[in-house]
């Protein structure tokens, strides 16, 4: 797959995750894409989350969770069939608590579609600390 077909998919991809756009995330991944999450109880992953129905579900999850939550300052670099995307995630829990944090996913890309989305996120402490970081 060419940069630029690549960075066509992820786009979409982060368009989205932007507008919490579940039919147009489905649209990007495989059937058996996997979504691995920065923090969760599968050790030492974080959460795995498989297929088209555990993203619906994670998505409904996070959507009443973390109501407000936008990624910018996104950079991309190219790999063979892994991109990898670094980004700044800033929004609000549901709770009020103030989310503002870098990241970065690995993604594998395979028949033209992301069959993985590792997530990473850097964990904020002190009177800034995010709780929760399974959002990537």
């Amino acid at each position: 797959m060419s940069n630029d077909v690549a960075l066509a998919l992820l786009k979409k991809l982060g368009k989205g995750f932007n507008n919490g756009d579940v039919d147009a995330i489905l649209e990007c991944v495989t059937d058996d894409f996997e979504w691995i999450l920065a923090s969760g109880p599968d050790a030492p992953h974080g959460k795995i989350v498989r297929g088209r129905d555990g993203v619906a579900a994670t998505m409904a999850a996070r959507a009443r969770e973390i109501p407000e939550l936008r990624f910018s300052e996104t950079e991309l670099m190219y790999a063979n069939d892994r991109v990898i995307g670094t980004y700044r995630a800033t929004g609000r829990y549901a709770d009020g608590r103030r989310i503002d944090a870098r990241g970065c996913d690995v993604y594998v890309i395979r028949d033209g579609k992301i069959a993985r989305k590792d997530s990473y996120w850097k964990q904020i402490t002190g009177e800034q600390a995010v709780v929760k970081a399974d959002v990537g």
